[in-house]
């Protein structure tokens, strides 16, 4: 018999719904319930393609003594942590400080008031390896709320003052200057992986944001050492068996220090953001490799993740009809069997199978050996092996296809979207992809649709459902792909679109007694604190986010409390940034475009005019990230009202034209698109903001 989960959209909620555990999705029934019989609350939080979350629900929650037990004893919460991150970041802010480590699934009893006083992550259904087993977790906790009150209260209490304390609290402020940016550096070169590219050791995560900063700074101040940590990581982790060499796309992280055996599972924020960093490695260096991994990572999303309707979905599992990674690993016989020998000896050494293999005796597939290596080693030519390893590809995508697929989480997430929605954007003038292009254009289209209610953003959509208000990272991130939109299309809605969620943005989740953002609006539900997450993880964090916005539009429109509130929230940072940089990767991308020069280029001339499209060509032809575009339309005079950088910016001689100013100073009008990529390269002597 189904619990209360039946009603729900979520699929890892919905996942849960024939389990023999009484679930309450989180809201006023659970809470109500908890108070009126004076009952803990078990609040476990995960997500679809967690793998430990689908250990934990066989082990202990498909178990019908286990069950039976929590529904005795608590009443028991089911949360996607995908659609409730403000849940998510308070919960694993207690746990973290009771226990020290955090991760998922997330197991936390609460008081009926919601105030979390002892929790964990995973824990096995009975003692091992040193862990207590669940039934006895359980037994310890309710005896103590309901023999030691007294004392869960005062823990409770303690736990509640912290997370208050969090959520308020900020980091004193620092000045800026670019001396932030080579400590970051300095920093990031203590931890680099000089061998293996990444940052640390084993597990090994895709650092995307750094990535982008180190390639700014790269550029920006002719800088070796960043040069070498992006590129280092960029080759490697697409050497690795962290990317899927067949169907394109990255998986979660790396468990081992040299990117080859994943996590499997496969999530629209990783690849969103891996997709833009390897745009960005390809403007910068002019590298092949990292334009094919950028396309074929956007393909993948195109293909597999893409709802008819133009909404990007959240994830693939990294399990297959319960086995991890299936999907993805080969043997030598099947090599064979799909290749034929002559072609199957080719791919067993370019993607380095063997007998044994690497994983649970299948081979995850990589590419450690060069093309040359690889001819040299098979007496073949490498012209043929290029030409043998895409017919190898294309065939073993055929034959994979066939294979029994991964689950597919299919909500769309706004936040996630958004970034996803930038890499189309950029993907698509980069790459010379109008498929791209439309694609992006129908996904904000979708998001604006079926993503809002009464002009406000909600969190997630699932098969024509919406329920959920939409958190600062939502704004703030779908507001960054509108951007990105509107410099790839020159069509003023994205833009408009833009500064009217910002505009809610900045009145519904600012910090009216300080600096920064709240991740919940001001007509959230109260919780046991309003949580604001400042660090930079997986994801950017809302705050860094809305300060890249912030930024841009204040460029932009010329709006000074939009750059004002910016700066505040990277003077807090600041230290951060300084002494910490894998949690501020998105505010040194921020600061880098603080710091400028800022390019200002205003396009003008009829839409269509090819000659119009092809300065923006020329634009996307360098890298530029520091740079504002916009197109004098005259179809938009109220949005050229606020766009003092696109004003007296006429079509000269009835001629697509290009204006570039940094900083007051303008470069003479151009037509032709040469000439405008020698203006860009050559700038205009403006040099870094005298701060």
């Amino acid at each position: 018999m189904a619990n209360r989960l039946a009603n729900e959209t979520s699929p890892y909620l919905l996942q849960h719904a024939g389990n023999p555990v009484d679930w309450y999705p989180w809201g006023p029934e659970a809470l109500e319930k908890a108070r009126a019989e004076d009952k803990p609350m078990l609040v476990s939080i995960g997500y679809s393609a967690c793998h430990w979350c689908h250990v934990m629900e066989h082990e202990s929650f498909e178990n019908p003594e286990i069950a039976a037990k929590m529904n005795d004893l608590f009443v028991n919460i089911k949360v996607d942590r995908e659609e409730r991150p403000d849940l998510d970041s308070l919960y694993m802010t207690a746990v973290q400080a009771m226990t020290g480590h955090g991760g998922w699934p997330l197991n936390v009893f609460l008081t009926p008031d919601g105030v979390p006083f002892y929790g964990g992550t995973y824990f096995p259904p009975e003692d091992r390896m040193g862990m207590p087993g669940f039934p006895k977790i359980l037994d310890a906790v309710a005896d103590a709320y309901r023999e030691r009150r007294d004392e869960v209260d005062e823990n409770a209490e303690q736990i509640r003052d912290l997370l208050r304390k969090v959520s308020s609290e900020l980091p004193q402020e620092s000045e800026l200057g670019p001396g932030i940016m080579a400590a970051a550096v300095e920093q990031l070169e203590s931890t680099f992986d000089p061998r293996n590219g990444g940052f640390g050791s084993a597990p090994k995560f895709p650092q995307p944001a750094i990535i982008e900063f180190l390639i700014r700074y790269a550029i920006r101040d002719d800088d070796e050492r960043a040069r070498t940590m992006a590129r280092k990581t960029l080759d490697q982790m697409a050497n690795g068996g962290i990317y899927d060499h067949i169907g394109g796309g990255f998986h979660r992280y790396a468990v081992d220090a040299v990117w080859l055996v994943p996590h499997f599972e496969k999530m629209l924020y990783d690849n969103a953001q891996l997709a833009s960093a390897y745009l960005a490695g390809y403007q910068a260096f002019g590298d092949e490799r990292y334009r094919a991994v950028a396309e074929e990572t956007l393909d993948f999303v195109a293909q597999e993740m893409t709802d008819p309707r133009g909404g990007f979905y959240a994830t693939l599992d990294a399990d297959t009809e319960g086995e991890e990674g299936v999907f993805y690993t080969w043997t030598p016989g099947e090599l064979e069997d799909a290749l034929g020998a002559s072609d199957a000896e080719i791919a067993r050494v370019w993607f380095n199978v063997t007998p044994a293999g690497n994983f649970e005796g299948r081979s995850i597939l990589s590419t450690p050996r060069t093309l040359l290596d690889v001819a040299d080693r098979l007496s073949l030519n490498p012209d043929d092996l290029a030409q043998a390893i895409a017919r190898i590809r294309k065939t073993l995508r055929e034959v994979r296809s066939e294979r029994v697929r991964p689950g597919r989480d299919e909500k769309v997430i706004t936040a996630w979207n958004g970034m996803m929605l930038r890499a189309f954007a950029d993907g698509s003038r980069i790459l010379d992809r109008d498929d791209f292009r439309e694609l992006g254009r129908k996904n904000a289209a979708f998001i604006l649709e079926y993503v809002q209610r009464d002009g406000h953003l909600l969190r997630s959509w699932k098969d024509g459902d919406a329920r959920i208000g939409g958190f600062l990272e939502d704004y703030a991130l779908f507001v960054d792909g509108l951007l990105a939109l509107y410099r790839a299309t020159l069509e003023s809605r994205w833009l408009v679109e833009g500064l009217r969620l910002t505009d809610i943005m900045v009145a519904e989740f600012a910090d009216s007694n300080g600096a920064g953002f709240f991740d919940t609006a001001s007509g959230h539900e109260a919780l046991v604190a309003r949580p604001r997450d400042l660090q930079d993880g997986a994801t950017p964090s809302g705050n860094s986010a809305a300060a890249g916005d912030l930024l841009r539009l204040g460029a932009m429109t010329g709006n000074g409390d939009f750059s004002g509130r910016a700066v505040d929230l990277l003077r807090v940072m600041a230290r951060t940034m300084r002494e910490h940089p894998l949690a501020a990767g998105g505010y040194l991308n921020d600061l880098d475009f603080y710091l400028g020069p800022v390019k200002e280029i205003a396009l003008a001339g009829d839409r269509e005019d090819s000659a119009l499209w092809a300065l923006l060509d020329a634009v996307y032809d360098r890298y530029e990230p520091n740079s504002i575009v916009g197109y004098v339309d005259p179809g938009a005079p109220e949005l050229l009202a606020r766009l003092p950088f696109l004003q007296d910016r006429p079509a000269r001689e009835g001629r697509a034209t290009a204006y570039l100013c940094e900083h007051f100073a303008c470069l003479p009008p151009v037509h032709d698109p040469e000439a405008l990529l020698r203006q860009l390269t050559e700038g205009t002597g403006i040099a870094w903001r005298d701060v």
